[in-house]
């Protein structure tokens, strides 16, 4: 019997923690950056950063070790998971302690780590609090890539079908924004100063940890999970990704994972450094919050929003036949996007390159989403999370943070700190460079739509539970 809709119990199930896995993965992949900058780099001298590292040194290697982190950990929890056939435990303890570690980065600090290891060198004193953070960044990488990107992606898989995915998509990229907006209106006050980073990232540990918990009674595997019999070994199916003969009989899965870490790359060029390129170069090239607060500012913002998710609802409705088109179209008025933001810091041109940005990364997000879950062969939906991880994290948290590093320190744009000592900060040439990465989506794009996007799987599968 086909289910064409999904029950209330997994929608809210599935709105539920990607929101709050959303606001988890945000807290890392934004706020730990500007925590960074803020709090471990606020008062070093000049000696001290010249005997370390960087601030978009250290955020680019905290990126890229974390891509890392969350690879191998999906590859051997994800298989785990489907040898076990128990996604529920492993997504509600997973979200339990990635909770309780996102709480403990508010206690690093330079002197805690120097009292903790007896440190008076203040080069060492800074290199080794990053390092700190750095180690943490992993610990919490390996809480979330078990719960979220091994077992949770897995489950979604399970409880839907072809027909229901592309909706499922938009849904958990649409929730996903909000939880990144949510986690920025916290954020900012931690940015700020307002609140403490010890406060912020106390309560969002907390919200995660509360997720995890409610889903020890939420969540239920589905019959295919459960019933599923699988009578290769673990290793065996840790590295079935790899086989020339899998790659061979799924190309269109390869091919939508190769032109979609593209397009990711290109969104790490920049994304590490965000806020604090925001903080220290948008804002004060405005003339400060103030002025960024003026009436006509605000009705082009409300605009552009407006625009953008009209431009983002008309491109799903036009992806439904022509998938292919709406997904070579995204790429380019990205590319563009990402051009247009290259040329100014001023706000107008930022609200305006917002537009080409949002709608193209949004349609790309899910349409791709969707396509890789349609094309993982049946039953084999936590084999090949680690396969996906590669393309969607791993390549682009490594390769994207270090060409925006690059771009930054090219740049030389810097900021005086506390104690007179120039910090490095982001600037707006590391977008061209965004730009020029996310061209080359277009050659693995160019093949796949040439295969084609129907999928032959058929939906008979009884999924809920």
């Amino acid at each position: 019997m086909i289910k064409e809709k999904l029950s209330k119990k997994n929608w809210f199930i599935i709105t539920l923690f990607c929101f709050v896995g959303g606001i988890a993965w945000n807290t890392e992949n934004m706020y730990f950056n500007t925590f960074i900058t803020n709090e471990i780099y606020a008062d070093v001298s000049q000696a001290a950063i010249l005997g370390s590292m960087e601030a978009t040194t250290a955020v680019a290697r905290m990126v890229a070790l974390s891509a890392v982190a969350a690879v191998l950990t999906t590859f051997i929890m994800g298989a785990l998971s489907d040898k076990l056939k128990n996604r529920k435990m492993f997504i509600s303890v997973g979200y339990i302690l990635w909770g309780i570690v996102t709480a403990m980065f508010g206690f690093i600090t330079k002197d805690n780590v120097a009292n903790l290891l007896n440190l008076t060198d203040e080069a060492k004193i800074l290199g080794t609090t990053v390092w700190f953070v750095i180690l943490m960044d992993i610990v919490m990488t390996f809480m979330g890539s078990t719960s979220n990107d091994a077992a949770f992606q897995a489950w979604v898989t399970d409880v839907t079908v072809p027909k229901q995915r592309p909706i499922v998509e938009t849904v958990l990229s649409v929730v996903g924004t909000i939880s990144s907006f949510a986690v920025t209106g916290v954020g900012s006050f931690a940015q700020a100063g307002t609140i403490t980073y010890k406060l912020f990232f106390g309560v969002l540990g907390l919200v995660v940890t509360l997720c995890g918990v409610l889903g020890l009674f939420l969540i239920k595997d589905p019959p295919r999970t459960l019933q599923r019999e699988d009578n290769s070994s673990y290793w065996s199916n840790l590295f079935y990704g790899f086989r020339p003969s899998v790659i061979k009989e799924n190309a269109r899965l390869y091919l939508s994972l190769a032109s979609f870490c593209f397009a990711i790359i290109s969104f790490q060029v920049f994304y590490p450094y965000l806020l604090t390129y925001v903080q220290y170069v948008v804002i004060p090239d405005n003339g400060g919050v103030n002025n960024l607060l003026k009436p006509s500012i605000i009705i082009t913002a409300v605009l552009v929003l407006v625009v953008t998710l009209a431009s983002i609802v008309f491109m799903l409705r036009s992806s439904t036949k022509k998938k292919g088109v709406c997904l070579i179209a995204s790429v380019i008025i990205m590319t563009l996007g990402f051009f247009l933001l290259s040329t100014s810091t001023g706000i107008y041109v930022i609200l305006i390159s917002i537009v080409p940005v949002v709608l193209g990364n949004a349609i790309v997000n899910i349409l791709f989403g969707a396509a890789v879950k349609d094309f993982i062969p049946e039953g084999k939906a936590g084999m090949f999370q680690g396969i996906r991880m590669i393309f969607v994290v791993l390549l682009p948290m490594i390769i994207g943070p270090v060409i925006g590093d690059k771009a930054c320190q090219y740049a030389a744009r810097t900021i005086v700190n506390e104690v007179g000592a120039e910090v490095i900060v982001p600037a707006k040439n590391m977008f061209l460079w965004a730009g020029v990465v996310c061209i080359f989506a277009l050659i693995p794009l160019y093949f796949l739509v040439r295969k084609g996007f129907d999928n032959n799987k058929a939906d008979i599968d009884e999924v809920t539970v």
